[in-house]
């Protein structure tokens, strides 16, 4: 096997997470990865194509996946064996500044002399900071960092300087120097997103399981189509907002990908994997002519898996028409944030409920499959009766559709948790907004994600809800909306009360968690979270929803198996 130049590592949200009692809370559970964070950006596969197209050979280790695999996996004694030329570690969510980090000097302890790299959306907004930590070498800015890594990996073999290397910010005889963030491209044509290139890789390192995407991926794979990078939205705690994109990439528009170029992404994955295909991103960005050109390139390929358009706003209906001419089998998400408009609104995105109730009707009567419905704790002007008034809109939203339709929508309440992003207007302005910041620093967060409830870990709250009123509010909230489902037969009883005891088990651990801080010394502290917390079984990844509420329907064989064979065996 030829030596490998780079190994992009993905760390969990806090490193040694299997020693340390805490309690997560409802962190991910309407996401695919558990409370670890332990899915990789997209971005991992796109620079590995790019930089094996220039001759690179790349690998991708999944440690957070495999440390939750197995508590006997060693995590030091893996990245001992391992000696490339360089090692690249992604800093994309806030939520992985301890784990990032803490890997990170990992690996140097063991590799003094081996470049580590950062990049990711939150190591762009710290990069100043990032860089001042030892275990860190390099920091590629922006939200494009394929081709900027391909010249670092040439400047690291001795082709070159960091001084020409575009969006890089290292330091030189004690001092920082940056870059400018001269890499920015306009489109996204020149990104591969080839799913093929992943299981070859997979098959040269003879490791499968260090490049799954997230820990159910074989059972249940989700594969993602991108359709921009940036947005043209300015939702006011969205570090992917148009504002934050600005303010950190330097990004005044979206790159988009050419929706024909999308849609053979899209055809050729199905190829390989019969699972849910998620597009990132509402289509609608780029402009309805954009969308139906996805839609119409989409149509001829006959794609059998079920595919999830999300909408930032209510799209026409005549769009949805389109959907269903081009699309066998679709599911759509909105995030409607509150039922309030006034609070949606003041969140950044400006419809009624009228119209994202005609959004819901229009959408089954044209053969939606599946319609999931968000809603967020922790906005503004939002109190804890708003809160309770989302879950009695929900109520009435359901009661309102005829009874073939009600088994299709599928609410959720979840906080903004555990940060609000870098970047964001309500990060940057928060008393403007009404938020009150409790960590600012990188190392702030860094520290502040050892703390052993997740109610310590959020770094903010309201001029309408304490902190304290966020946390209670969420489980509050999904107890109703659990209760809710289970009236309407969105989920089986059994299942509700499962999650109902998972719901009370965390309150509890949570209110015993409180006491523990306010009267034990802080060197018993731990052992006594430690001993509250094995006292309960019931609590797992997943607290306010089921971990099979969120699975769309798929086929029983997840993949096509001569394809997978050839493409894995591919040497192209």
């Amino acid at each position: 096997m030829a030596a490998t130049d780079l190994i992009l590592l993905h760390a969990p949200s806090v490193y040694d997470f299997r020693e340390r009692p805490i309690l997560f809370g409802p962190v991910s559970d309407v996401i695919p990865s558990t409370q670890i964070f332990e899915m990789y950006p997209i971005g991992f596969m796109t620079m590995l194509q790019h930089l094996q197209e220039h001759g690179y050979n790349v690998r991708i280790i999944n440690i957070a996946l495999q440390m939750l695999r197995s508590r006997r996996f060693d995590a030091e004694k893996l990245i001992r064996s391992l000696h490339p030329r360089a090692f690249g570690i992604d800093l994309h969510w806030l939520v992985h500044a301890q784990g990032s980090l803490e890997l990170a000097a990992l690996v140097k302890r063991h590799h003094p002399d081996t470049p580590m790299i950062f990049g990711g959306l939150s190591a762009s907004y710290y990069y100043e900071e990032l860089i001042e930590y030892p275990q860190v070498d390099y920091v590629i800015r922006g939200d494009s960092a394929e081709e900027p890594l391909r010249q670092l990996m040439a400047s690291i073999a001795g082709e070159g300087s960091p001084a020409d290397v575009p969006n890089l910010t290292w330091q030189e005889d004690g001092e920082t120097r940056s870059n400018p963030i001269s890499h920015l491209p306009s489109n996204l044509d020149a990104v591969s997103f080839d799913y093929g290139k992943i299981m070859r890789s997979t098959v040269k390192h003879r490791d499968l399981f260090g490049h799954l995407p997230f820990k159910d991926w074989l059972n249940y794979p989700i594969v993602f189509g991108l359709s921009c990078r940036g947005c043209v939205h300015r939702c006011v705690t969205c570090g992917g907002s148009a504002s934050a994109f600005r303010l950190v990439c330097e990004r005044n528009s979206p790159a988009f990908r050419g929706p024909e170029r999308l849609a053979e992404d899209i055809a050729e994955t199905a190829k390989l994997i019969k699972a849910p295909i998620i597009i990132l991103g509402d289509i609608l960005q780029a402009g309805e002519e954009w969308a139906s050109r996805l839609l119409r390139a989409l149509k001829p390929y006959q794609i059998s898996n079920q595919i999830a358009f999300e909408f930032f706003a209510p799209p026409p209906r005549r769009l949805l028409e389109q959907i269903s001419d081009s699309v066998g089998h679709y599911n759509i998400q909105m995030s409607a944030e509150s039922h309030d408009e006034g609070v949606r609104r003041k969140f950044g995105k400006n419809y009624d409920n009228a119209s994202l109730e005609t959004t819901i009707k229009d959408a089954f009567e044209l053969g939606c499959l599946r319609f999931d419905l968000f809603f967020m704790i922790g906005l503004p002007e939002q109190t804890t009766e708003s809160v309770r008034g989302t879950i009695d809109y929900c109520d009435r939203l359901l009661g309102s559709l005829p009874p073939e339709h009600v088994k299709k929508l599928h609410p959720y309440i979840s906080p903004l948790a555990p940060f609000l992003d870098p970047g964001s207007e309500a990060f940057e302005n928060p008393e403007r907004l009404g938020y009150r910041l409790f960590h600012r620093s990188l190392e702030d967060h860094r520290r502040a994600q050892l703390s052993p409830s997740w109610k310590y870990v959020l770094n903010y709250e309201t001029e309408w809800m304490t902190r304290d009123e966020i946390v209670e509010s969420t489980y509050d909230a999904a107890l109703a909306l659990n209760r809710l489902k289970a009236k309407y037969g969105l989920v089986q009883p059994r299942i509700s009360a499962q999650i109902e005891g998972r719901i009370l088990a965390e309150k509890e651990i949570m209110h015993g968690i409180d006491a523990i801080l306010a009267s034990t010394p802080g060197d018993q502290q731990a052992s006594q979270i430690a001993a509250l917390m094995d006292r309960f079984d019931s609590i797992g990844p997943y607290t306010l929803c089921d971990e099979d509420e969120m699975r769309w329907p798929a086929k029983f064989y997840r993949f096509s198996p001569l394809r997978v064979i050839r493409e894995a065996l591919s040497r192209r």
